[in-house]
C-alpha cells in the first residue's frame, strides 16, 4: 500500500497524537500510582492506622482541603523548617529544611462566559432525559451538559445546563425561547475564562528552578512541631501544590480532628458564644458534614473548599481552647440517619424556626431536614426585682435619669433629690463634692481648684471639669489647631487654651455643640452638671462592665464578661434599665431567659445599676442574635437593575410573594416586569434580591402616582435556614440541653454514633 504524502502527514500526525494521548495517560498512571502508595491509598477508613509521609505522621481519617484555586504567585513559609518533593514519574527532594519558598505562576482573566441552568434533578436519569429533550427541542445550536451541583448543599442533585454564551445579553435572549417553549425556572450562571495558571518556576535559598506545567509538589514540615504557612495564617498538616482544570490548586492535607479544631471556631465563634455544648454539636454537624462530602471537588483534587461555602477553615490561627475541647470530647461522633451520614446543614440565625430542605434547595425532601420551631420547652426564666423606681427628670428638655443612676450608683451623687432640685442653677460647693468623689472612684490624683465666687457657666464648668478628670493633656494634645475655630464658628472673646477644652469636649460628645455656640458665659443649672458629668465618667472604661446574663445563683446573678464568668449579688435598691433601640426605661422587674447582653455598674461587691441591652420579650432561642429581625431598603432602580441580571423581566413592576414554607419563608416569588415575569424558588430569591435571609415581608413607598419608588423588605434570620441554628444551639446550650439533644432537636430522628 502507498501512501501520498498529504496522508502520510494525516498518519504522522495521528500518531503523534496518539503518543501524546499515551504519555499523558502514563504520566497521570504513574502520578496516581505514586499517590496511592504515598497516601496509603483506598478511599478514607475511619480506623486507628497512621499515614507517614517522609516521617511525618498524619493520622487517618486525612481530608483535603483546598486553600486557593487558579494561583499566580504563591509563597510557603515554615515555622521551623520544610522539605520539598517534586512529584512526576518519581519523586525527588528539592529542598530539605527552608523556611521559604516563593513560587511564581501565571494567571490571566481573558473574559466572562454565561450559561442557562434549565432544571435541577435529583437522579441523574432523570437529568439525562430531559437533556436529551432538551437537545432535541433546540438542535445543535447550544450545548447541553449535566453536571452534579455542589452549590445546593444537598447530595445527590443534577443540573441540567444549556450554553456557553458570551454575553449575558445573548444569555437573557435565549432564556425569552426557554420561557415560550415552557421552561420556567431558568437560572443564570456566569463563570470566569481564564488561561488556568501553571506553574513557571519555584525559588528556594536564591536558586531558581524552571517547573513543569503538570509538576506536583509536596511541602513537608522537618519535624513534627513545625507547621506551614500561607497567606499569613499557619496550618497542620502538609501542603500539596498541583495543576488542575481550573489552574494551580493547594492543598493542606490533614487529620480530620484537625480541620475540625479550626472550623468550630470558625463556625461558632467561640468569644461570643462561650458555651460547650454548643461548641460539640457545632463539633459532631461539622464532623459529619466533612465526611458526608469526601471528595465534593475531586475534579479539583481536594475535598473542600476553605470558605463558608463548604466549610469555613482559617487554619491554627483560629484554633481556641474551647472549641478544641468540643472536638476532642467529641472525637468520631457523626449524626446518622437510619445509619446513614446526614447532609448536616447548618446555618446562622433561624429567625425563630427552621425551614424544609425541599422548600430552600432543589434536592429531595429529606426526613431529618424538617422545620422545627427554634424554642426549648425546658428553658428557665429568671425573674430580677428592685425596690428603687426611678422616673423621668427633665432638664432643657432632656431627660437626665440615666445620668442621675450612673452618678448615684458610684457615690458621686449621695441623695436623692426632687426633679425640681436639678432645675436650679449649680453651686461650686455642690460640684467640688461631685468631683472630689468622681475623682476617688476614678483613682485620679488632680487637685480640684474651683473659682470661689463666681457663677457656674459652660465655660468655667469646663476648665474645671477637665482639670479634675485628669483630661488636660488630651484636650491640649488630641485636638488639632484648626478644629476650634471650625467647631466654635462665631464664638470670640475665649481664649485659645479654653476654646481647645471646649472643642475636646464636644468632640468626646459630653458637652452638645448647640448650648454651647448660644452662650458660653451661659450659668450652668444642678441638671446639667450631673449630664455633662457622667457623660465624661462613662469615657472610663473601668467603670462599666459588659457581658451576657447567664442566669442566677441563689440572690446573685451569673454573669459572662467575655473573658470568665463573675457572680455578684444584686443590690436591693439597684437601678434596673431596658435600653431598646437608644431608649431608657427605668423599671422594678425584669423577666430573663439567659444570653440577653446586659452592662452594669459595680460598687463595693455588688451590682447598683443593671442596664439590659436590646432584649426581645420572647422565648425564640436566637434572639441574642443580631440578625433575629432586621430591615433594609432597595430602591425600584436598584432592584430592577440587580434582577434584571437574573431574568429578563425588563421594568420591574411589583415583586409577590406567591408561597411560604413552614417557618414562613418566602418559597416562591413572581417578580413582575413589563417584558417577561419570572418564578424564582428557593435559596435563589435570597441570591437575587441581595438578601440576608428569604423570611421576610415586603412593603413598597410610591410616589403620588402611585408607581412604586422603593422595596421594604423587614426579615428576620441570616444563612439558609435549613437544619442545626447556630445561635439556638447557643440559646438550648445556655438553658442546660447537652449537644445530643440539642442535634436531636435540629435534625429530626437521628442517631449519635462513634464511628472511629
Amino acid at each position: 500500500m502507498t501512501f501520498s504524502k498529504k496522508n502520510r502527514i494525516i498518519l504522522t500526525s495521528k500518531v503523534s497524537i496518539m503518543k501524546k494521548h499515551f504519555t499523558k495517560f502514563l504520566h497521570y498512571f504513574v502520578v496516581l500510582l505514586i499517590a496511592v502508595l504515598f497516601l496509603g491509598g483506598g478511599p478514607v477508613k475511619f480506623g486507628q492506622e497512621n499515614t507517614f509521609f517522609h516521617g511525618f505522621l498524619i493520622k487517618k481519617p486525612i481530608i483535603r482541603v483546598g486553600l486557593g484555586v487558579n494561583l499566580g504567585d504563591v509563597e510557603i513559609s515554615s515555622s521551623s523548617g520544610m522539605k520539598i518533593y517534586e512529584v512526576k514519574s518519581n519523586y525527588k527532594l528539592i529542598a530539605d529544611d527552608v523556611k521559604k519558598a516563593l513560587l511564581r505562576g501565571h494567571k490571566e482573566k481573558l473574559d466572562e462566559k454565561f450559561l442557562i441552568q434549565v432544571a435541577q434533578r435529583e437522579s441523574r436519569e432523570e437529568a439525562d432525559v430531559l437533556a436529551q429533550d432538551l437537545r432535541n427541542r433546540f438542535g445543535g445550536n447550544q450545548k447541553v451538559t449535566v453536571v452534579r451541583d455542589h452549590e445546593a448543599g444537598i447530595a445527590g442533585v443534577w443540573q441540567i445546563r444549556l450554553g456557553d454564551f458570551i454575553s449575558r445579553g445573548e444569555t437573557l435572549d435565549f432564556i425569552k425561547k426557554l420561557n415560550q417553549a415552557g421552561f420556567r425556572d431558568t437560572w443564570i450562571i456566569s463563570e470566569d475564562i481564564t488561561e488556568d495558571s501553571r506553574p513557571l518556576w519555584i525559588l528556594v535559598k536564591n536558586e531558581m528552578k524552571t517547573l513543569d506545567e503538570d509538576t506536583v509538589l509536596y511541602f513537608i514540615p522537618s519535624n513534627p512541631q513545625s507547621v506551614l504557612s500561607f497567606k499569613g495564617r499557619d496550618y497542620r498538616g502538609i501542603f500539596i501544590l498541583q495543576s488542575s482544570p481550573k489552574g494551580v490548586v493547594l492543598v493542606n492535607l490533614l487529620h480530620l480532628e484537625d480541620y475540625l479544631l479550626s472550623v468550630v471556631p470558625s463556625e461558632i465563634s467561640p468569644y461570643a458564644f462561650r458555651e460547650i455544648e454548643a461548641h460539640k454539636a457545632q463539633a459532631v454537624a461539622a464532623r459529619t458534614y466533612a465526611i458526608k462530602n469526601m471528595g465534593l471537588e475531586d475534579d479539583l483534587g481536594f475535598d473542600l473548599l476553605d470558605t463558608p461555602k463548604h466549610q469555613f477553615y482559617q487554619g491554627i490561627n483560629a484554633e481556641h481552647p474551647l472549641s478544641t475541647r468540643a472536638v476532642e470530647e467529641t472525637r468520631g461522633q457523626v449524626a446518622l440517619y437510619r445509619g446513614n451520614l446526614i447532609d448536616a446543614l447548618y446555618t446562622s440565625t433561624c429567625g425563630g424556626r427552621t425551614e424544609n430542605s425541599e422548600n430552600v434547595f432543589e434536592g429531595p425532601a429529606l426526613p431529618y431536614l424538617k422545620s422545627v420551631e427554634c424554642v426549648y420547652g425546658n428553658q428557665p426564666e429568671w425573674t430580677i426585682t428592685t425596690s428603687t423606681e426611678h422616673l423621668p427628670v427633665y432638664v432643657n428638655g432632656q431627660n437626665i435619669a440615666r445620668s442621675i443612676a450612673i452618678l448615684t450608683s458610684l457615690d458621686i451623687l449621695k441623695e436623692k433629690q426632687d426633679p425640681v432640685y436639678y432645675m436650679g442653677s449649680a453651686r461650686w460647693g455642690e460640684i467640688h463634692d461631685w468631683l472630689q468623689s468622681a475623682r476617688a472612684v476614678l483613682k485620679k490624683d488632680e487637685p480640684i481648684v474651683v473659682p470661689a465666687g463666681k457663677k457656674v457657666t459652660y465655660l468655667s464648668f469646663a476648665d474645671v471639669l477637665i482639670q479634675a478628670l485628669g483630661l488636660s493633656a488630651r484636650a491640649a494634645n488630641l485636638v488639632q489647631d484648626s478644629e476650634p475655630d471650625f467647631i466654635l464658628k462665631g464664638m470670640d472673646g475665649v481664649d485659645a487654651g479654653r476654646r481647645k477644652k471646649l472643642t475636646f469636649l464636644i468632640k468626646e460628645n459630653i458637652y452638645p455643640p448647640a448650648l454651647v455656640m448660644q452662650d458660653a458665659q451661659k450659668p450652668l443649672l444642678r441638671g446639667e452638671a450631673v449630664r455633662f458629668l457622667a457623660r465624661a465618667v462613662q469615657r472610663f472604661d473601668q467603670l462599666f462592665h459588659e457581658g451576657q446574663f447567664m442566669g442566677m445563683e441563689d440572690e446573685s446573678l451569673v454573669l459572662d464578661n467575655f473573658s470568665d464568668e463573675v457572680t455578684l449579688p444584686l443590690a436591693r435598691n439597684a437601678f434596673l434599665v431596658q435600653t431598646q433601640d437608644g431608649a431608657n426605661m427605668f423599671i422594678r422587674k425584669a423577666y430573663l431567659l439567659g444570653g440577653e447582653d446586659v452592662r452594669w455598674i459595680e460598687k463595693d461587691g455588688r451590682i447598683r445599676m443593671l442596664d439590659i441591652l436590646n432584649s426581645t420579650p420572647t422565648n425564640i432561642l436566637d434572639r441574642s442574635s443580631s440578625y433575629h429581625s432586621w430591615k433594609v431598603r432597595r430602591t425600584a432602580a436598584q432592584l430592577e437593575q440587580r434582577i434584571n441580571a437574573y431574568f429578563p423581566v425588563g421594568k420591574l413592576v411589583d415583586i409577590i410573594p406567591q408561597k411560604r414554607g413552614e417557618s414562613h419563608r418566602v418559597v416562591d416569588l413572581l417578580i413582575k416586569g413589563e417584558s417577561a415575569s419570572a418564578l424564582v424558588h428557593g435559596l435563589r430569591i435570597r441570591n437575587v434580591l441581595g438578601l440576608r435571609d428569604t423570611l421576610f415581608v415586603v412593603d413598597r413607598e410610591k410616589d403620588e402616582q402611585g408607581h412604586i419608588t422603593s422595596f421594604v423588605f423587614n426579615g428576620k434570620g441570616w444563612g439558609h435556614g435549613v437544619g442545626l441554628c447556630q445561635v439556638g444551639a447557643f440559646g438550648m446550650a445556655q438553658s442546660g440541653a447537652e449537644y445530643k439533644d440539642i442535634l436531636k432537636k435540629y435534625y429530626t430522628g437521628i442517631k449519635i454514633d462513634t464511628i472511629y
